[in-house]
């Protein structure tokens, strides 16, 4: 539809919307009511707990703990209202079509983007607002209480940071409330976005106590680019017909197999036909995808050959011209190498890798999948970087115990990570015409296609070469033996 329809700019007519749905939001009390009495109980809670933490860790000397702790409690504080507060978003499309008053609202001359976009923005103030009113209370109590402020840095950092959680929460609640009929179907679907954002928060706890906030960075920007993607998904999405008709959400098994199995076999009627087709048509469509993963590989790599020289390995420890030819061949022996056990061991541990990937790319937009696939490569880059700066050939190293499987298995985690950057563009962005399970599903079709052509069989030859030909090479060019 023209976004100029209603006469007014997009950004005119999503204010529009979202200042009617923030004045219906805190008029209702059974919204601001908990959402108020939580933020401010909270940061009230986080002060004693910090009080508490800074008393006792002072008694043992260990005051780094305490500057560790507050941070952390200064990021939970200003995520708790979000999540709380995560069922104004969950509610807007699917709790408009139960109070049916969802038609007058989609029969205005508003186009689907000021709609859809002014909802986002209404969903998004009230959490956000609590947010910030929590952390200014928790820093307001720290300040009377034990006499600590932030660095401007680390308070910058946790800003953003919440305000680009609440960001991909709300879009994500958003996009799930304007694909179902009901809020407890919504509610139901929320855990989607609650543990994967449960689990974040974990890792940055993490980052916080170890003091590497400058990584903070770089989580604001991915969670602003998820929550980019999931902007322009509910938008492609979002169609006000199709909101208006749908009767209930149901699961249908039934067309979903036809739909994948159309897909996976495409019309052929031989194997031979089936297998030109993957190799042909399926393989051309991952031209981008297949680019963005060699650049990726490749930043990997260069990622962690710096990291070496800020993390450096003791030059004895990984000494290659120490390595005795006989003993290094009785430990690879030991170690299950030169046998068919090892060669299974090692395929099924790279299948596994791969199905990790791809489950964890599903989830996030193809993002974590990618990033998976990359530690590998990363901690190849850093071990090499270490070999160069004690003084030994980086090159010799790769040669001999990376070089001939890696030949097979870096293509396949090429392939294996363009197919899950293939789904999670269709999940983003699907084709024009099809609906967003039906285009997951011909996406997921043409995974199992070229895995099943060319990413197992290069695992199983990649897993052979690493087994029976790389600890040969490794004692040829490592001991001259």
């Amino acid at each position: 539809m023209n976004a100029e329809r209603s006469g007014l700019t997009l950004r005119a007519g999503a204010l529009l919307v979202a200042r009617r749905e923030i004045k219906d939001q805190l008029r209702d009390w059974r919204i601001l009511t908990p959402v108020i009495l939580l933020t401010l109980f909270f940061p009230v809670l986080m002060n004693f707990t910090a009080g508490q933490a800074v008393a006792f860790v002072g008694r043992y000397g260990a005051d780094i703990i305490a500057e560790r702790l507050i941070p952390f409690l200064l990021m939970i504080v200003g995520f708790f209202p979000i999540s709380v507060s995560l069922v104004i978003a969950l509610e807007t499309f699917a709790g408009e079509r139960e109070r049916l008053s969802l038609e007058t609202l989609l029969a205005t001359p508003l186009s689907d983007s000021q709609v859809y976009f002014g909802k986002v923005l209404a969903s998004l103030v009230v959490p956000l607002s609590a947010a910030y009113l929590g952390i200014g209370v928790y820093l307001s109590g720290l300040a009377l209480r034990i006499g600590w402020t932030p660095p401007l840095e680390l308070l910058l950092q946790v800003l953003l940071l919440t305000a680009a959680q609440a960001a991909v929460m709300i879009c994500a609640a958003v996009v799930i409330s304007s694909q179902t009929t009901s809020v407890r179907a919504a509610n139901l679907l929320a855990s989607f976005i609650i543990v994967p954002v449960s689990q974040l928060i974990i890792g940055e706890s993490l980052i916080m106590f170890w003091g590497r906030y400058s990584v903070l960075w770089w989580i604001v920007l991915g969670l602003m680019v998820v929550a980019v993607l999931l902007g322009r998904m509910g938008l492609h999405l979002f169609n006000r017909e199709e909101l208006l008709g749908r009767e209930v959400d149901m699961l249908d098994l039934r067309w979903a197999w036809r739909t994948f199995r159309a897909a996976f076999l495409r019309g052929a009627r031989t194997p031979q036909e089936w297998l030109q087709d993957t190799l042909t048509d399926s393989l051309r469509s991952l031209g981008m995808p297949i680019l963005l993963m060699i650049v990726a590989l490749i930043a990997a790599y260069m990622i962690g050959y710096g990291l070496a020289a800020r993390f450096t390995i003791p030059a004895d420890l990984i000494e290659l011209s120490r390595l005795d030819g006989s003993l290094l061949e009785d430990q690879l022996r030991a170690f299950g190498l030169y046998s068919t056990r090892g060669v299974l061991w090692i395929f099924f541990n790279n299948l596994r890798a791969i199905l990790l990937a791809t489950a964890f790319g599903v989830l996030s937009f193809g993002v974590l999948g990618v990033i998976l696939l990359m530690a590998p490569i990363g901690i190849l880059g850093y071990l090499a970087g270490n070999i160069a700066l004690s003084g030994q050939s980086a090159g010799r190293f790769m040669a001999a115990l990376v070089a001939p499987h890696a030949l097979v298995e870096i293509p396949a985690a090429i392939l294996g990570g363009a197919l899950i950057l293939h789904i999670g563009l269709a999940i983003v962005s699907p084709p024009s015409g099809r609906s967003l399970g039906e285009s997951w599903l011909m996406a997921l079709a043409d995974w199992a296609r070229l895995s099943l052509v060319l990413v197992l069989p290069m695992l199983a030859l990649a897993a052979a070469l690493e087994i029976f030909i790389t600890p040969r090479v490794a004692v040829m060019l490592l001991t001259g033996s």
